[in-house]
């Protein structure tokens, strides 16, 4: 192991955390960010500092985690779509409305508060006669149209 400590040198944890930083364009979920920030941040520990291989690994390794868990525990959490765009049926079930169109027949137009399937505005299909401001509620997914019925 001690060829290891001769024969790297702080420039090459910088290098690495670029090459890293830079993969993680090809990748999803900020792994390798955090995983470059800490290379990067070893490297400048290891320009001012004179430390064995062995230390900088740990010093890498114990950032990797903790810059991990700090990511997907707290800050990554807070970054999540709230406009439920994509999301299964059952998702969409029970989400609450206002009519903006009176249905015809059976047929209208309601918005939701925040966009749902990426769409703030759907046609919806409900038995009971509905006027302007109703709130309703997603009973069910028909195509393209949602299927309500009224809040009481």
């Amino acid at each position: 192991m001690e060829w290891l400590d001769s024969s790297i040198a702080y420039w090459h944890w910088l290098v690495l955390g670029l090459i890293l930083i830079a993969l993680e364009i090809f990748t999803a979920g900020f792994v390798l960010l955090w995983l470059g920030l800490s290379a990067l941040v070893v490297g400048v520990i290891a320009f001012a500092v004179d430390l064995s291989f062995t230390t900088e690994l740990l010093i890498w390794t114990v950032l990797s985690v903790l810059d991990l868990f700090v990511w997907f525990k707290f800050v990554q959490p807070r970054f999540r779509d709230k406009t439920l765009s994509g999301m299964s049926r059952e998702a969409v079930l029970g989400q609450s409305a206002m009519v903006i169109q009176a249905n015809v027949g059976e047929r209208g137009r309601l918005r939701f508060s925040v966009p749902l399937l990426g769409s703030d505005e759907w046609s919806f299909i409900c038995a009971e006669t509905l006027s302007v401001g109703d709130r309703v509620s997603v009973t069910d997914v028909s195509g393209n149209t949602l299927i309500v019925s009224k809040i009481q």
